[in-house]
């Protein structure tokens, strides 16, 4: 016999839903636990017994030794998701996730030079090399569990863009934006939102200019875009709130500011739902 129970909190406007599932079976102690937001965007961490094997919309999904394993949502997640166990007895269990969905803002931004809005056919083929090194970087998969820390603001600023909003970029439609932008002075801090390995670090990319990658473990990954200073390597360990690197205006901006933007593999995280209110200074980050 399965006992069920399913605890749901959603917010004012009911587009976020964070959900605990707790399964108890009678004939033995194996659980399964999801924290986190059932959102497009959303980042869920799971909490299954040890030996337990896991597939995700039919995806092998990599669960640690002490049976911690990660889901995520895309922003155009489809309103359902498929989660299978298989526990060490034999014994299955299938559950289907209701992915909420959200309501993106378009954000209408001018004055960028005309190539890095159209880029001229000579610089496509550095566009296409350093999307490979990045898609690279992301498809690390490390047993290592840094993400169970949490997060926290890898910057203080103005928050001046947000994930999911449709871009247009001197009046044409771009693709949507991935990350959460923090407008801040050439210079400021950029630290670690949480302990890691750092996979990428490259001065100056077409469109992201200096730009670092730092893996959490499982799949999951931050990026930081349009760097005045990568201070770190690749191959270093990371602990959270460690300074990184310094907010620049490099790449396709208007301005100086730092744009974060987190991966499980190839699904596309919001990073806001991952951390609290923006800190009032910078001491609060560390």
């Amino acid at each position: 016999m399965l006992h069920f129970l399913l605890s749901l909190a959603v917010s004012a406007r009911g587009c976020l839903i964070c959900v605990l599932l707790t399964f108890a079976l009678t004939s033995s102690a194996s659980e399964l636990r999801l924290e986190g937001k059932l959102v497009q965007g959303g980042l869920v961490t799971g909490f299954t017994a040890p030996g337990a094997r896991i597939k995700f919309d039919g995806r092998r999904v990599r669960v640690s030794d002490e049976g911690v394993f990660l889901i995520g949502f895309g922003r155009d997640a489809k309103p359902q998701s498929s989660l299978e166990i298989e526990f060490a007895d034999g014994r299955r269990l299938t559950q289907r996730l209701d992915i909420a969905k959200r309501d993106y803002k378009i954000q209408r931004v001018d004055g960028l030079p005309p190539g890095k809005v159209t880029p001229k056919l000579e610089d496509l083929k550095r566009i296409r090399q350093e999307s490979a090194m990045i898609k690279t970087a992301r498809r690390r998969d490390d047993p290592r569990t840094d993400f169970r820390a949490g997060f926290i603001w890898p910057a203080v600023g103005r928050v001046s863009g947000i994930y999911g909003s449709q871009r247009i970029l001197n009046g044409e439609p771009r693709r949507p934006h991935f990350g959460v932008d923090v407008a801040a002075p050439v210079g400021t801090p950029v630290v670690a939102p949480a302990a890691g390995v750092v996979t990428l670090v490259h001065p100056d990319m077409f469109f992201s200019g200096g730009t670092l990658l730092i893996d959490h473990g499982h799949g999951l990954s931050s990026s930081f875009l349009h760097l005045s200073e990568v201070l770190v390597e690749v191959g270093q360990r990371v602990k959270q709130g460690e300074l990184v690197a310094r907010i620049g205006a490099t790449g396709r901006v208007t301005g100086a500011h730092l744009d974060w933007r987190m991966n499980l593999f190839d699904a596309r995280i919001d990073p806001q739902l991952l951390v609290g209110e923006m800190p009032k200074n910078s001491a609060a980050v560390r």
